[in-house]
């Protein structure tokens, strides 16, 4: 079997069966929406888009990667159907990469609605589209590979939805989303450089406003190396425990 025909297969099959269902959809223009009516009920009055444009668009990627890939995978080891797939004659590498790209592209997919909604309606300034486009990518790949390790150590959908929970709701205050990271207790703020959502906001930061508190450069080698972490510790996980 031709790896590029394997590879193709699967995403499609994840788009069709998961990704493009019509609630899948409206969860990642929904959410957006959501959390700004949110804010700016919580402020009675018209909030700095400049200040919560990174976040919604980092907690749009967030929820909508993790939410699904750890359910897919989840209910997919479940009915046995990830297990034929590991039988099939081409690398476990392949396989996952192939799984979790309809993920990243549904979190591109998310970010797109509060980008234009910030844009065109609030009139916000990106500075750096380049920076901001590479953001996104780098956060809906690192988004997507927590949720890849939360689903490899799960067992059920269910405790993987606890999993999910478990880091994105802390996330939303650690990771600089909207609370910038040098505002947080001293405490507090090394585990805010240990989780790489961090860095991604951080990105994102630079790209719309230059309010970043980190060189970009740092931004990214973090995020590039904490991607090959997960997706390599996730390998090995399915190994051990999902090949005999």
């Amino acid at each position: 079997m031709k790896s590029s025909i394997a590879f193709w297969n699967i995403l499609l099959k994840d788009m069709k069966n998961y990704y493009l269902k019509p609630p899948n959809i409206s969860w990642g223009i929904i959410f957006p929406f959501a959390w700004m009516l949110m804010l700016f009920i919580k402020s009675k009055s018209t909030f700095s888009i400049t200040e919560v444009f990174p976040g919604i668009v980092a907690i749009s990627v967030l929820f909508g990667t993790t939410s699904l890939l750890s359910v897919t995978i989840t209910f997919e080891r479940r009915s046995r159907s990830f297990e034929r797939l590991l039988l099939a004659p081409f690398k476990t590498e392949l396989l996952v990469l192939a799984k979790i790209t309809g993920a990243i592209l549904f979190g591109i997919f998310n970010s797109i609605v509060p980008v234009l909604l910030s844009v065109l309606y609030f009139k916000s300034v990106v500075i750096n589209w380049p920076i901001l486009v590479s953001g996104v990518f780098l956060l809906s790949v690192i988004s997507t590979l927590l949720g890849l390790f939360i689903s490899v150590s799960a067992k059920e959908v269910f405790e993987a939805q606890t999993y999910s929970n478990f880091f994105r709701f802390p996330m939303i205050f650690l990771c600089g989303l909207f609370i910038p990271v040098t505002a947080l207790p001293l405490i507090i703020q090394p585990l805010s450089y240990i989780l790489p959502v961090t860095y991604g906001v951080d990105i994102l930061h630079y790209a719309i406003s230059g309010n970043n508190f980190l060189p970009v450069a740092i931004d990214l080698i973090v995020l590039v190396a904490f991607c090959f972490i997960l997706f390599y510790f996730s390998i090995y996980n399915i190994r051990r425990k999902w090949i005999v």
